[in-house]
């Protein structure tokens, strides 16, 4: 669920569809922040990101109106991320996604989104193995087998490490997601902090912004450091459409 992927090779049916499933998921995640060693030393006093339910509302192009619920879960050493979103009788959206945390580092194991539209859907799954350092996907019955150079991410467990990064005082910006066919590199900035007032109620946030290489997309997140930098807003412009997202409820 996250702002971070995109096609461009797709025609203009296909793009239409991709976006707005893109943008009914954005923001449930940030989706997905710098490049990380796969040999990393650990930082055994490294904070760590609390166990959470996050509810939102969004918008996509002034129209489509729904809901999104993000819930971040541990059990011993394992770590859960589910997250639903929906858009009543169009469409629907889940994904999860199981990964550790040593020290700082967000080390991910299974990922999976399934997306919905008007009853026809398509998941693609991710299974990761880091002591042999690949990923291999499935989608629509295609197995791709990628090599990790630097640790990557499915679209939540990269959200938590970005979190993970700005709470540690880490944040680099150069981080790299395992898409369907490659792994990518992703890049962010911070664009400054601000005080913004959403239905959960007002934050200060730390906004940052993924680095787009066509200026007719923007993607950006406002992060509260006292949710252990949670995105209260997330806001996208791709192609001329605009999706926003807020935070409706915390527990």
């Amino acid at each position: 669920m996250s702002f971070l992927s995109s096609n461009k090779n797709s025609n203009n049916t296909k793009r239409s569809k991709s976006k707005f499933l893109t943008a009914l998921t954005s923001g449930a995640s940030i989706a997905a922040i710098g490049a990380l060693s796969m040999t990393a030393p650990t930082i055994a006093s490294a904070k760590t990101v609390q166990p959470s339910t996050a509810n939102y509302s969004f918008t996509v192009e002034d129209k489509y109106k729904g809901t999104a619920t993000r819930a971040l879960s541990k059990s011993g050493n394992t770590w859960k991320y589910n997250v639903s979103a929906r858009v009543a009788g169009v469409a629907s959206a889940s994904q999860n996604s199981t990964f550790t945390i040593n020290g700082n580092n967000v080390s991910p194991t299974q990922a999976s989104t399934t997306y919905k539209l008007l009853g026809i859907g398509r998941t693609l799954k991710l299974d990761f193995n880091p002591s042999s350092k690949i990923v291999t996907s499935n989608y629509k019955g295609k197995s791709t087998t990628m090599t990790m150079s630097q640790q990557a991410f499915d679209d939540l467990s990269l959200e938590v490490q970005i979190r993970q990064d700005l709470l540690n005082g880490k944040f680099s910006g150069n981080y790299y997601m395992a898409k369907k066919d490659k792994i990518e590199k992703t890049p962010f900035k911070k664009s400054g902090s601000t005080k913004i007032t959403v239905p959960a109620g007002t934050f200060d946030t730390v906004r940052v912004d993924r680095v787009h290489d066509d200026d007719s997309r923007s993607t950006s997140f406002w992060l509260a450091p006292s949710l252990d930098y949670l995105p209260v807003k997330v806001s996208q412009i791709n192609d001329g459409k605009k999706m926003d997202l807020e935070l409706t409820k915390i527990n």
